[in-house]
């Protein structure tokens, strides 16, 4: 139920069958979100300074940061309502600008300098400004304007952070030309450029070098490209323009299996308190005219997950966004993260640019492909596969080939990025001590004293209709994992040839489930699970390889609740050389019966071969 203090129009079940959502529903969540951001403005509105905890950057940029990325929203809210919404909208955003710029303010922005956070936020406000153009900036007062300008200027000649943040200076600087003022055609053509060095095919770009795959790719990588085309006015079916465009098409193909029958997004990668900003690119294949989704496909996702999130207290009871993502949640979070950067959240608005008579918006809601059928996805640009099952809505994303690091180095484990797979229904325990033991959705090698191996580099080697593989090693405990996953009905089923050092434990884990109350713990013979007290369970079932199977429990580490639990299975000491183990990992809302898993699914081990045979009699060798 969405909570009352919403104040939300009534379902339209005839134009919204599946959510009841029309157009009415998100102007009236934006405008409450706007409104309830007031008591947080400082005296001229150049800043919010929101309660939570405040980031690297300090509380005067942290300030910035609200004024700017809910003038996003503002924006999109102004624009698609031609202007007419409550005068004191307007009012707010324009005098921000009028004090913030003013170097004479006591509220007045951090200078742009060299990769600073400003930066991000100058391109938010460099993309209202454009958008709010007739009734913000063409009335600003000359010597405002000449203020906003040489607060941009900062970017001109000056460098960025080499991933994302490119793009944050071609907008900004597109803007300048936009508007007459000094800017520099290279910044603008090097951003530009640079990105197409992260291309790797099929819609799908990595955030800077390396194999950075996350919701960047889209409220990013994405979104700026097309931004920019708007602001400089470029032809749809020319140049740069028709390219981004192309390639959206090709991402949002896949991207659209991202989303589960409930609304909720996959939960993988950083900055994961952006929350609905992962729909900006569904919205902006819409806007852009380049979307291979139907209209009433496309509200249905994005009103599908936006309701998920409203159902769930977000905003809270303040109309506010927490950092978390349900309920505040920081381990979800970056030291870059202030209390406003949720609100990034605003780019999932970007619909409300849609003209009230866009079909998007006119058309009969359509069904998403996983309420009709099983969906597998195979995304060999990210190493990727996405499993949506249609009987309870999950989806799962099984991860060959996104780890966030740098090309060269040691590397980082990122429990957002080097698990063996992810969901729209559970989060990897990402507290800082539960990281330390890495149990969920990991193949570890544990030494005598119990440490860990880490797969920190992910190094693909395959992505394929139902099937992914991938290796990793860890020089610190001898080790190397290669591990295959093949996709069967509702079922993941993982082989593992795994080469370590006598007297080392192998250990796997599947999905961590969590709750407000303590999830069920049950095993037996080759088999254990966890069930949450509303029917999703986590089992592991031990195929081959394996001695002992348990569930490992957790407090305040997951961002579903303070209590989860994960079960995992477990050898006793290796043998020293190259070993083989054979799991099946499920996650589901139905009944899961592990024992029969385990007696209906043949297994035979071989040099160099296993092979499989399901109940169905389909046979697949690894």
């Amino acid at each position: 139920m969405t909570p009352p203090f919403l104040h939300l129009p009534p379902t339209d079940r005839l134009l919204s069958s599946r959510t009841g959502w029309t157009r009415a529903h998100w102007e009236v969540l934006a405008d409450h979100l706007l409104d309830s951001l007031v008591p947080y403005a400082t005296p001229g509105f150049a800043q919010y300074r929101l309660p939570g905890r405040g980031s690297w950057s300090g509380l005067v940029s942290d300030g910035l940061e609200g004024y700017a990325r809910s003038f996003l929203l503002a924006a999109f809210r102004i624009a698609g309502a031609h202007g007419e919404v409550d005068p004191l909208l307007i009012e707010r955003y324009a005098q921000g600008l009028t004090t913030g710029t003013d170097p004479d303010s006591r509220e007045a922005w951090p200078r742009l300098t060299e990769c600073s956070q400003q930066m991000v936020e100058a391109a938010s406000i460099a993309v209202g400004l454009h958008e709010t153009r007739p009734w913000i900036w063409d009335k600003l007062d000359t010597k405002v304007q000449e203020r906003v300008v040489d607060w941009f200027s900062g970017f001109v000649g000056n460098r960025t952070w080499d991933n994302n943040w490119r793009l944050f200076q071609v907008v900004s600087e597109q803007f300048l030309a936009s508007v007459g003022a000094p800017f520099s055609q290279s910044d603008i053509d090097g951003g530009l450029d640079r990105i197409e060095d992260w291309y790797v095919g099929d819609g799908w770009y990595t955030d800077g070098d390396g194999r950075n795959f996350d919701y960047y790719v889209g409220w990013a990588l994405h979104l700026y490209p097309l931004l920019w085309s708007r602001i400089a006015g470029e032809d749809p079916e020319s140049g740069r323009t028709k390219v981004y465009r192309d390639r959206l098409s090709q991402f949002l193909g896949g991207y659209q299996h991202f989303f589960s029958t409930d609304g909720s997004p996959v939960h993988q990668g950083r900055s994961l308190t952006y929350r609905y900003a992962a729909l900006a690119p569904v919205w902006m294949g819409a806007l852009a005219d380049c979307t291979p989704l139907p209209p009433g496909r496309t509200r249905r996702l994005a009103s599908g997950t936006m309701r998920h999130f409203a159902e769930r207290g977000v905003p809270d009871e303040r109309g506010l966004l927490t950092l978390g993502w349900y309920d505040t949640f920081l381990p979800t979070t970056q030291p870059y993260s202030g209390p406003a950067s949720p609100y990034w959240a605003s780019k999932g608005f970007l619909g409300l640019l849609l003209p009230a008579d866009h079909p998007t918006w006119t058309a009969r809601e359509q069904a998403l492909p996983i309420e009709e059928s099983d969906q597998y996805t195979a995304l060999p640009a990210p190493g990727w596969l996405l499993h949506g099952t249609r009987d309870d809505g999950i989806v799962r994303l099984v991860n060959h080939g996104s780890d966030h690091n740098p090309p060269d180095g040691p590397g980082n484990d990122d429990p957002h990025y080097t698990k063996l797979a992810y969901s729209s229904a559970t989060a990897p325990d990402a507290a800082p001590h539960a990281v330390s033991r890495t149990v969920d959705s990991h193949l570890a090698v544990l030494s005598p004293d119990g440490t860990p191996s880490r797969r920190r580099r992910i190094h693909p080697v395959a992505c394929e209709g139902r099937t992914a593989s991938s290796w990793y090693e860890d020089e610190t405990q001898g080790c190397r994992v290669e591990t295959t996953s093949v996709l069967h009905g509702p079922w993941e089923i993982r082989v593992h040839r795994v080469d370590a050092q006598e007297g080392a434990t192998v250990r796997e884990g599947g999905f961590a489930v969590a709750s407000a109350e303590r999830p069920v713990a049950e095993s037996g013979p080759g088999w254990a699970l966890a069930r949450t007290a509303d029917g999703l369970t986590s089992a592991i079932v031990a195929l081959h390889g394996w001695q002992d199977t348990a569930v490992a429990r957790d407090v305040q580490a997951n961002a579903y609740g303070p209590q989860s639990a994960t079960p995992y299975a477990q050898t006793a000491a290796h043998p020293g050389g190259r070993s083989v183990h054979v799991s099946l990992i499920a996650l589901s809302r139905d009944t899961v019966h592990p024992q029969a898993l385990r007696e209906s699914i043949a297994v035979e081990v071989t040099d160099g071969c296993v092979r499989l045979e399901f109940p169905d009699g389909t046979v697949v060798s690894v």
